[in-house]
């Protein structure tokens, strides 16, 4: 089972290959610098065999002992120098490795589909980023180096005390192998700890994680007792696991220490009795001692080198995992485009559901002239958003039920497509960064970075301006380049609504989609944004999601939706003739509206 468990981990390191050969003069260079080092400690116990040999023996010269001296001198130099450097090569190219893994994950996390992060956690996420790649650092850096180190001095070490004495070697390496055994079970125990350890540093990161995410709700609903306790428990498993590897650490070092002590204990009795019997010198036996204690390193570090290895094996395991996640929804090799002139949005019997529930549409067909207004309406839950989502292709429709201008949307390239579209959310997701950004987080940064400042500042204006933002800028400290805070915390809801508008409205994207978008604003305010959009809808196809009757008032088209289907279609004036959900709903906002007047 050991063996297994070490071939596996292995295995996972065949990803790091690439980057391994990317550097490979570096670890070539950090390894020549590691056996140079290597070769000069061996060497000591030579010149201290030497020195105490000539003691012993009376006939020497202070000018002898002095070049010995200095001879360790300039050994011990060229370690130190000789360590610098191999930890400059090594850990520096483990450091940039670990750097381009980081830099790769987050890269691919971009690429996966909306339907990813409804199945991973945003803690657990981070925790791959962070401590996991921190783990994969040390095993290709001091992983590496102990591996290495440790080969090479103990078979150093070995040939030299056995050409030297033989028969007091062979008594000495005799608990060699229950180390090894030691060694073999300890490396297959810490590889489970090590994950559970490392799973439960992800729960207790998300857990922090969500809390200050949602700061405003506890403390609103004064839950601090609550997600207090609930850290305690992820912080207290936290705890166990490490402590689980504590316990095996604390069982397996003083275990090899103990072993590695009885080897001393076996030269002084046989090493001992062969320097009175003349078999070998003070001097030998010095070196001899001197070389096994040199060796309790190579032990001790072929315990840190399997430790290394299940760690980083583990960690790998965990980003390999989201490395190697396709995207559920990807554009095509060789991506179409829109050949001929066709309407906006053409839908054909359009069914979708969930992986994991019902179906949320049913039938859906409909067809949106090029600048149209289309209104949709339908209570919670009727599937009025995982539309919207079908035409920018966040879920992925049935294939030829979703057309934008003319071309299905499982052939456009996905970028293309979606920058056809400026899509105001439910969640007005802002960045913790100035009003500023936030608004010009559409425009691409290339365009920025040569100079089209003025325009970007006239865009900006216009934006605020249509989104009805403009009164507020003036009252914020710093006005447009006001912090906000993460999420946006420092803005009301209907400030963070607007912002969001801003930001769509401000690349004059081909079609603009309000999901619920004016839900946190006034009657006045509405009305300003929706007067504003109207004056400037020459050629933009508009969608506009609402639960308000009110805001519907100027569309070309109003769908009513009831659990995925269409339960009612026309312009407002027909819907209100109709006498169905459409007109039920406007006559109650209108009871709910005169009541309020009085």
């Amino acid at each position: 089972m050991p063996h297994r468990s070490l071939k596996v981990s292995l295995g996972e390191f065949k990803t790091l290959l690439p980057y391994l050969v990317q550097y490979r003069m570096h670890y070539i260079l950090g390894f020549g610098c590691l056996i140079i080092v290597d070769a000069a400690q061996v060497i000591i116990p030579q010149f201290m065999r030497r020195a105490v040999d000539l003691i012993a023996s009376g006939n020497f010269t202070w000018q002898q002992i002095g070049t010995l001296c200095a001879g360790m001198v300039g050994v011990m130099a060229i370690i130190s120098l000789g360590r610098f450097l191999w930890r400059y090569f090594i850990h520096g190219s483990s450091r940039r490795i670990e750097t381009e893994i980081r830099e790769k994950l987050f890269e691919h996390l971009l690429t996966l589909s909306y339907d990813f992060y409804q199945k991973h956690k945003i803690g657990d996420l981070m925790a791959r980023a962070t401590n996991d790649l921190n783990a994969v650092r040390m095993s290709i850096g001091l992983g590496l180096v102990a591996l290495v180190d440790g080969t090479i001095m103990a078979a150093s070490i070995l040939v030299i005390i056995f050409i030297q004495d033989a028969r007091t070697a062979a008594f000495a390496v005799l608990p060699l192998p229950f180390i090894t055994v030691s060694i073999l079970l300890f490396g297959s125990a810490l590889g489970k700890r090590f994950k559970k350890a490392q799973e439960t540093y992800a729960a207790m990161s998300d857990t922090v994680q969500e809390t200050f995410a949602g700061i405003r709700v506890v403390k609103s609903f004064v839950k601090e007792w609550w997600f207090i306790k609930k850290f305690a428990d992820t912080n207290d498993d936290y705890r166990e696991a490490n402590m689980a590897l504590v316990k095996l650490y604390g069982a397996f070092f003083p275990l090899v220490v103990f072993l590695s002590g009885l080897t001393t204990i076996i030269v002084l009795l046989v090493g001992g009795i062969r320097v009175v019997e003349g078999f070998m010198s003070p001097g030998d036996l010095l070196a001899l001692f001197r070389y096994l204690q040199m060796l309790i390193w190579p032990l001790m570090g072929a315990g840190f080198t399997v430790n290394m290895i299940q760690r980083g094996a583990v960690s790998l395991k965990r980003v390999n995992e989201v490395l190697e996640t396709k995207p559920s929804i990807a554009s095509l090799a060789v991506p179409k485009k829109p050949s001929k002139p066709a309407d906006a949005i053409v839908i054909r019997d359009l069914s979708f559901a969930y992986p994991e529930g019902s179906a949320v549409l049913s039938g859906i067909t409909l067809t949106v002239k090029q600048g149209a207004w289309v209104g949709i309406l339908g209570r919670t839950g009727s599937g009025k958003s995982t539309l919207i989502k079908a035409f920018t292709r966040m879920i992925d429709p049935p294939q030829g039920t979703v057309l934008v201008k003319g071309l299905d949307v499982r052939d456009w390239d996905l970028q293309e497509l979606r920058g056809c579209f400026g899509v105001t959310p439910q969640d007005s997701y802002l960045f913790s960064d100035s009003i500023r950004n936030n608004i010009l987080y559409r425009l691409k940064r290339d365009e920025v970075a040569q100079g089209h400042v003025e325009q970007d500042e006239r865009l900006l204006n216009h934006a605020a301006a249509l989104a009805a933002l403009d009164t507020d800028l003036t009252s914020f400290t710093q006005g447009v380049d006001t912090p906000i805070g993460e999420r946006g915390l420092t803005l009301s809801g209907g400030q963070k609504q607007r912002t969001a508008i801003a930001r769509a409205l401000i690349g004059e994207p081909e079609f603009l989609i309000l999901d619920d978008a004016l839900s946190a604003v006034d009657a006045e305010t509405e009305k300003r944004i929706l007067t504003g959009l109207l004056a400037e809808r020459t050629g933009k196809t508009t969608i506009i999601v609402s639960h308000r009757v009110s805001t519907l008032r100027n569309a070309d088209y109003v769908l009513v939706l009831d659990q995925g289907r269409i339960i009612e279609a026309g312009t407002p004036l027909e819907l209100i003739a109709g006498g169905g959900f459409y007109a039920r709903t406007a006559a109650l906002q209108q009871l709910d509206q005169d009541s309020s007047d009085v």
